[in-house]
């Protein structure tokens, strides 16, 4: 196994042990958990510090977001295509929250140090991403480059433990058809 293959498969296995420890997570979990030992951990990284950021830069990376964006058949209604992306964009933000929260309340992460760089450049390709199931749509009011980011906008700011929230049906429907009905 490469050296970057072992990284790899080394912070697979620890992201789930960060949710649930923060940066409490002990070096004999992670190997445990990632089936080695642990000194094979520290062969692969400086430090604890370098695979909690190598955690970090996992979950902000959007790959598998955008490979299942991508698989969304464009031939679907506009409809059934966002409420997949909604779905899919949820869960990834679902598991970043996870982890940056972990990572947060066990002193690891101040607030505000969330790599804005690396992030931007997420938000970035999922934009784009969602500009993508608007291209089959030949009436639309705006730019698809618009509404992809008006359709974020709103996914992105609802709350899903508030009682008040949309669901994605209804944030979908409100999206394509206005508040007041035709």
């Amino acid at each position: 196994m490469s050296a970057e293959d072992r990284r790899r498969m080394i912070v697979q296995a620890v992201l789930p042990l960060v949710v649930e420890h923060g940066a409490a997570v002990t070096t004999a979990q992670i190997a445990r958990a990632a089936g080695i030992g642990e000194g094979t951990i520290f062969r692969a990284f400086k430090d604890k510090d370098e695979l909690l950021d190598a955690c970090v830069a996992e979950a902000l990376k959007p790959d598998s977001t955008l490979e299942a964006i991508a698989e969304i058949p464009l031939d679907q209604p506009l409809p059934d295509r966002l409420t997949e992306a909604a779905e899919a964009l949820s869960a990834h933000l679902e598991r970043m929250g996870a982890l940056m929260s972990a990572l947060h309340s066990s002193g690891r992460l101040k607030r505000g140090d969330h790599r804005k760089g690396s992030r931007l450049g997420s938000f970035t390709a999922m934009r784009e991403a969602i500009t993508e199931l608007f291209t089959p749509e030949d009436r639309l009011r705006l730019p698809a480059e618009k509404l992809a980011a008006v359709f974020m906008s709103l996914l992105f700011s609802r709350r899903r433990d508030d009682q008040a929230s949309l669901s994605t049906a209804e944030l979908i429907d409100v999206f394509l058809h206005g508040a007041v009905p035709a």
